[in-house]
């Protein structure tokens, strides 16, 4: 099997630094420290409140480091002209409510589908790999595929909040849908990606599946690198999908 990518999320370096206001502790800083301890790219959710990454961090990112950045973004008219005037490597679109502590869900791409196919369009002509969070749904692959988006990222967060309330039959099920949705992405001609509350206990299952290309953690490094440090909680964490992925 080929190695499988490990995308670091740094916007909750930002949201500390948000807390108090000032310039620390500093996003950018977090990107390379992450690149420099093996990570495959860094990822960044630019939300239209602005409560933790902000425009300017996008720019300083990009400008400092080598590996490719996925700007995570709401599919609104703002967003799409923030991204094209970056051009990131990727860019994930994402559900976003104002409301919500966090992603609490997938896109809903079969019901918006002909808005989305025409949002995407400018985004893939000006080389920008656009990969669409989604639920291990059927029906949202399978329209992900059929308005051109390369690349999908199956969200487990319903899964590790299942695991981590002991609940050891939703959470099974949870992972054979994210099984299943894996492999039909595949078959669909996607690349597939994964993430969303993977920690050090629910990440094996979902690193030994041969059809996932990358997963996307951050939550979880950025509050385990507050006692071990940032090149130590990656360590492990790259250690324990490489032992998956066997």
């Amino acid at each position: 099997m080929d190695k499988l990518r490990l995308g670091v999320n740094i916007d909750h370096v930002a949201t500390l630094r948000n807390a108090r206001g000032g310039a620390t502790p500093d996003p950018v800083r977090a990107a390379l420290l992450a690149e420099k301890a093996g990570a495959d790219g860094i990822t960044a959710h630019l939300r239209e409140d602005r409560r933790h990454i902000r425009d300017a961090d996008i720019a300083a990112i990009m400008e400092a480091i080598s590996i490719p950045l996925n700007f995570e973004m709401a599919a609104t008219d703002e967003m799409q002209r923030i991204v094209l005037s970056h051009r990131p490597h990727a860019a994930c679109i994402v559900p976003e409510r104002r409301e919500e502590r966090t992603t609490e869900g997938g896109l809903e791409v079969a019901g918006d589908d002909n808005r989305l196919a025409e949002y995407i369009a400018p985004l893939r002509d000006a080389g920008i790999r656009v990969s669409l969070f989604i639920a291990a749904d059927c029906a949202q692959i399978e329209a992900a595929a059929r308005i051109g988006a390369p690349v999908i990222e199956l969200h487990t967060g319903a899964y590790c909040d299942f695991a981590a309330e002991g609940d050891t039959s939703a959470r099974d099920a949870e992972l054979q849908r994210l099984i299943d949705g894996a492999k039909l992405g595949v078959d669909l001609g996607l690349e597939v990606h994964m993430g969303h509350g993977l920690n050090y206990e629910t990440v094996a299952p979902i690193a030994a599946l041969p059809e996932v290309a990358e997963l996307n953690i951050g939550h979880f490094l950025i509050g385990e690198a507050v006692f071990v440090g940032l090149e130590a909680a990656m360590a492990e964490m790259r250690a324990r999908m490489d032992t998956a992925r066997g």
